[in-house]
């Protein structure tokens, strides 16, 4: 296969339905564990815990939501360092929170 043969439109598709996948398991994680730290009864550390997940994970939503609108052109731009940075810094504070939730 050469490269006049290859579709340009394939990557990106599959990079924007990575992205997608991986904001809606980030949701869902999130909603669980609002449904854990209620359900267990709401200790002030969970309750925190869940409070700071919050912006982390809308942090994470932002920059999910940039890279698929940008993903929609043939040859999409790189991920920029600062949004990578800020997808790698959100997902490291909620597996934080995560794992505070737990103790």
């Amino acid at each position: 296969m050469t490269a006049a043969d290859r579709d340009p439109g394939l990557q990106p598709e599959r990079t924007r339905l990575a992205w997608r996948r991986t904001t809606l398991s980030a949701t869902v994680v999130a909603l669980l564990a609002v449904r854990q730290a209620l359900h267990n009864g709401a200790t002030p550390a969970a309750l925190i815990a869940v409070a700071l997940s919050a912006p982390a994970w809308l942090g994470f939503l932002l920059v999910a939501h940039r890279r698929i609108l940008r993903m929609g052109v043939a040859r999409p731009e790189p991920l920029a360092p600062r949004g990578a940075l800020t997808a790698t810094l959100c997902t490291v504070a909620l597996a934080v929170f995560a794992a505070a939730m737990l103790f």
